[in-house]
């Protein structure tokens, strides 16, 4: 079924390391833009001619910046516009992204209340040295009286995200945060190693400082965090299910499995991408614009494309072989009429003879110790 995204680009503080399209809270902008964002769900047609949407969703996914700088009534709001437009399964997946900062027990409730049933805190470090190096507003003890508040709320599917390779981050405190994680007990987990995009100003500071605090470990090092941290995720009880996403039995991601299985997602709001139907397009990127443009009742979707079926094969490929359970072979040929070992064989076979990948009972996938080199791997397919 199609999966809803709601770009939400307001945040209380700009993290050092972020790329994402968000910009500083303004309450009267973010006043218009909820508007806006609701008249984009109910009216805005596919862009593309003849097209007829998917008439049923099972996952709406509030992401950002920083969804729940909205209000309760807010999301509310837009559940509902959602739930207007769309055939809403009546067990379908609600996430709110969350930062720690803003997190009451009122509020949380609040959200609940709302038709919010799946809430993902922003936590990435339970160490504060570590979350101040980053530019985050909250400190570990933040964190965990926020996720004590959502439970105490009724928050029954809850996720937060950790980052490792950090400037400082050494592999007895990224152990720290795992086992403090396993601790508070979340039904999913997701761990990312920093990415610094150009410029970013953590990137700027890094280089400015020689000092250990503002180095990251060497490359095998920052490996052997990873496996390490999944290895105690596993005798946790935890599933890995992708590359950087566990969960407890049940508790996958559905909104995302979406973008790792080639299904169907329509974005809405600044900068939200889509795809449905074999089109790709995007919405633009600024706030302001975005607002105004729906205010004057147009729509905000730009660069649209048709993928090529070359296109769809290889990023099925691309994307299916970062879930653990890799890519059915018989599946992939009946749907694009290519059979991957005849095109791709003379590549892979290197990457299987290392233990890099596997290959049994129809299915194709990465080994842990292939996750690691997931990109030099998946370029085989570009």
């Amino acid at each position: 079924m199609l999966g809803l995204y709601l770009h939400v680009p307001f945040c209380s503080s700009i993290c050092s390391y972020c790329n994402f399209n968000r910009g500083l809270f303004d309450a009267a902008l973010k006043d218009r833009y909820v508007r806006a964002l609701e008249r984009e769900i109910l009216t805005a047609p596919l862009p593309f001619a003849g097209a007829h949407p998917p008439a049923g969703a099972d996952s709406i996914f509030f992401g950002g910046g920083t969804p729940s700088l909205l209000d309760p009534p807010e999301i509310g709001r837009l559940i509902a516009a959602c739930r207007e437009r769309f055939e809403i399964s009546p067990d379908a997946e609600i996430t709110l992204e969350t930062n720690p900062e803003t997190a009451s027990d009122e509020r949380l409730a609040g959200f609940l209340d709302a038709g919010v049933n799946r809430i993902s805190f922003g936590v990435q470090s339970f160490d504060d040295d570590e979350l101040q190096r980053l530019g985050r507003v909250h400190s570990a003890a933040r964190a965990r009286d926020a996720i004590r508040m959502a439970r105490r709320a009724g928050c029954t599917n809850l996720s937060f995200d950790l980052m490792l390779w950090l400037p400082g981050q050494s592999f007895s405190s990224w152990l720290r945060t795992v086992d403090e994680a396993v601790a508070l007990a979340p039904d999913h987990l997701s761990l990312y190693l920093l990415e610094l995009y150009p410029n970013a100003p953590l990137k700027e500071a890094m280089a400015r400082s020689s000092a250990q605090p503002w180095t990251q470990a060497p490359d095998d090092e920052a490996a052997d965090m990873y496996l390490a941290g999944l290895d105690r995720l596993d005798t946790a009880g935890y599933e890995q299910y992708e590359i950087s996403n566990v969960s407890r039995p049940g508790r996958r991601c559905r909104h995302n499995v979406k973008y790792w299985q080639s299904g169907d997602w329509w974005g809405f709001g600044c900068g939200a991408h889509s795809t449905v139907q074999g089109r790709r397009w995007r919405n633009l990127a600024s706030t302001t614009e975005y607002t105004s443009r729906l205010e004057e009742g147009r729509f905000a979707a730009e660069a649209l494309t048709v993928i090529p079926d070359d296109e769809r094969f290889t990023e099925t490929l691309f994307t299916g072989l970062r879930l653990n359970e890799g890519l059915d072979e018989a599946a992939i040929e009946e749907r694009f009429g290519r059979n991957i070992w005849a095109v791709y064989g003379s590549n892979l076979t290197r990457f299987l003879e290392a233990g890099m990948m596997w290959r049994g009972d129809g299915r194709l996938g990465l080994t842990r110790q292939g996750m690691l080199v997931s990109n030099e791997i998946l370029a085989t397919f570009l």
